[in-house]
This record gives C-alpha cells, structure tokens and sequence, in this order.
C-alpha cells in the first residue's frame, strides 16, 4: 500500500515556475514507477510525465516536453515536477500516482490545483 500527497500548487503568472512535490508512504516506495497526471475542468486526466522505479528513465507528453522535469529521490520517498515556462493552458488539477508498470497506476494522490494566468 502507498499513500500519496501532493504539494506546491498555486497561482503563478504565464512564463512563471512551480515545482510540485509528492510524498509518499510505504517502505516499498522504490519500487513503483511514478507519474504525474493532470486534468483540466471538463477534460479526462492525462498523463504529464512519468518515470521509472530508479529514475534510470523518464517520458513526457509532447505538450510539457522541454519545460517539465520529473525527478525521484527513493531514499526520501519523494517525486517532484518541476514546472518551467508554465502557460494558461497548464492550469488543472495536478496529480501524483504510483504504479507496478506497463501504464497502470495503482495509487493516487489527492491532487493539487496549478493555476497559471496570462
């Protein structure tokens, strides 16, 4: 069992950073690939990176590519996203998940709003 909790969220101005954070509980911590996932009102949620239970390897989807960095400390229980050049269109609800791998996500976060105004 893994608990989650995000923090860092909040209203940043267009071209501004936030750096969200997630704790997580649980001795097997390492052994989880993490995520973090969004959704915007009315939207699905969608992933926004992601990676592996070492940190050896990391994804993000096109659209925070080169503006995003998901980073893992597991002798912290920690996985963090750094969020770069934010844009209106990054607003939503943020949120951290825990998976055994191959794309499934067991656990979840409470999630944390980013808001970011033109």
């Amino acid at each position: 069992q893994v608990q989650l909790v995000e923090s860092g969220g909040g209203l940043v101005q267009a071209g501004g950073s936030l750096r969200l954070s997630c704790a997580a509980s649980g001795r097997t911590f390492s052994s989880y690939a993490m995520g973090w996932f969004r959704q915007a009102p009315g939207k699905e949620r969608k992933i926004v990176a992601a990676i592996t239970w070492s940190g050896g390897s990391t994804h993000y989807s096109d659209s925070v590519k080169g503006r995003f960095t998901i980073s893992r400390d597991n002798a912290k229980n920690t996985v963090s996203l750094q969020m770069n050049s934010l844009k209106p269109e990054d607003t939503a609800v943020y949120y951290c998940a825990a998976g055994t791998g191959g794309g499934l996500y067991e656990y979840w976060g409470q999630g944390t709003q980013v808001t970011v105004s033109s």
